[in-house]
């Protein structure tokens, strides 16, 4: 149950206060000094702090509040805790409001906002330790599968990408096609890089061969190989991609740019595992497992008379769909930092930009993003004007207390649910995130 510490040297306003809790069902401990309050904090489930400003008779410097506030702080970063005070204290306690103080009333309080505000604040707590528990079963659930399965140092944190690895490493024994299919720049030859390694055919060979970049007249051959004389400077027999690949894994990139004679034969071995090399009627088998990856729409390709039906259904035997990087900005931060390395830094308002960018180019542009700031950088530390990002993205962020929901979420996940990270990382107060995630309703 959520209790409120009231941390208050009068008894009168302790059992004031313990007395409008319980009318609402609120469960309450006090203590009557700092160091009996830090205690109890220590001791108790303590979700919410009501705390006194000065402690000692005939003070009135707030010093004391103050002390304990920073202590409170230090003991739980995102304990929402709520500061009672004189009027002659305002202008201290609204400086402790902007270093994170939740609220502050002046005595004598008025119950109702009193009230209201703990209500609010306990909601908020609570989300946020749900939001916690969340976090650590991701992390406990991606520990198990890096440490069940080869997931060849892929870095992510989205619960999308942790979807796709685990589906991934469950379809990776079974000795049927696979089809990527994600936009540029996402990824998709690592994830058959992660299929390959966690299949029964790992100690074989991985030959990769990208479709799109080889010249149509040299398709066929480069795939299938050629015999002595089947075309003028074919002076000695060669084989292709599937004879290197035999006993393993075979990942034929942009497949949706091969020719239709060449999806002909690929048909073939993929139902058959038998071919002939170019200018040759001698058949070879060979044993293969296909991944092949595509950045375009084959249904459409089949529409328009571009890519065979038949094959579509033979290689999309499973399909595994990278997601964009734009819907997954929980990856940003943890990617941005793997290509950083050791020797720079991220300042907080480059962060901000790097969640608030789209990425068009998805990882790919990310990593030459991140390699060319840490290249031209002047210091150590990059900060948002060294990303060289477009200036709408930088604009988005430049009103720092309106960031949306994505990337307070994205915020959140990268900073292990800890608010006060998190909003620094947006470059808002603390107190502010909170009246943002409550306005946008961010679980």
């Amino acid at each position: 149950m959520a209790a409120v510490l009231i941390i208050d040297d009068n008894e009168a306003v302790r059992r004031a206060l313990e007395l409008v809790y319980s009318l609402h069902d609120i469960e309450t401990v006090s203590a009557g000094s700092p160091a009996e309050g830090l205690a109890l904090m220590e001791a108790s489930d303590v979700d919410l702090v009501v705390q006194d400003m000065n402690f000692t008779t005939d003070t009135t410097s707030g010093e004391e509040g103050i002390a304990l506030f920073r202590a409170l702080r230090e003991r739980d970063a995102d304990l929402p805790i709520i500061l009672l005070t004189a009027w002659t204290h305002l202008e201290t306690a609204v400086q402790l409001v902007k270093a994170g103080a939740a609220d502050y009333l002046a005595k004598p309080w008025d119950d109702a906002k009193l009230i209201i505000a703990s209500k609010n604040l306990l909601e908020l707590r609570a989300s946020l330790r749900a939001q916690q528990r969340m976090a650590a079963s991701r992390r406990a659930a991606r520990e198990r599968l890096a440490r069940e399965h080869d997931l060849c140092g892929v870095i992510y944190e989205s619960d999308a990408m942790h979807e796709l690895l685990m589906v991934a490493t469950r379809i990776a024994h079974a000795d049927v096609p696979v089809l990527v299919t994600g936009p540029n720049g996402v990824g998709k030859e690592k994830v058959a890089e992660i299929v390959q390694a966690n299949s029964a055919v790992r100690g074989g060979p991985f030959v990769k061969v990208n479709v799109g970049a080889l010249p149509a007249e040299l398709m066929e051959s480069e795939l299938f190989g050629t015999e002595a004389g089947a075309f003028t400077g074919a002076t000695q027999a060669r084989a292709g991609r599937f004879e290197a690949a035999d006993g393993g894994t075979l990942f034929l990139d942009e497949i949706g740019n091969l020719p239709l004679n060449g999806q002909a034969k690929l048909l073939r071995v993929l139902q058959t595992g038998e071919f002939e090399r170019l200018g040759s009627t001698r058949t070879r088998r060979v044993r293969v497992r296909v991944i092949s990856a595509t950045n375009t729409d084959l249904p459409v390709g089949i529409r328009q008379g571009l890519f065979r039906e038949d094959l579509y259904y033979r290689l999309n035997v499973i399909t595994l769909a990278v997601p964009p990087l734009a819907s997954r900005p929980e990856d940003v931060l943890p990617l941005a930092e793997h290509f950083l390395g050791d020797g720079h830094l991220l300042a907080e308002d480059a962060r901000a930009a790097l969640v608030a960018h789209a990425w068009p180019g998805n990882v790919r542009e990310l990593r030459n993003t991140i390699q060319r700031a840490g290249l031209l950088a002047p210091e150590r530390t990059i900060r948002r004007e060294d990303l060289g990002l477009p200036a709408a993205s930088a604009a988005r962020h430049e009103v720092a207390n309106e960031p949306d929901a994505t990337a307070i979420r994205a915020a959140l996940t990268a900073h292990g649910g800890v608010v006060a990270h998190a909003a620094r990382a947006l470059g808002m107060s603390r107190q502010a995130l909170y009246r943002r995630i409550d306005k946008l309703g961010v679980k």
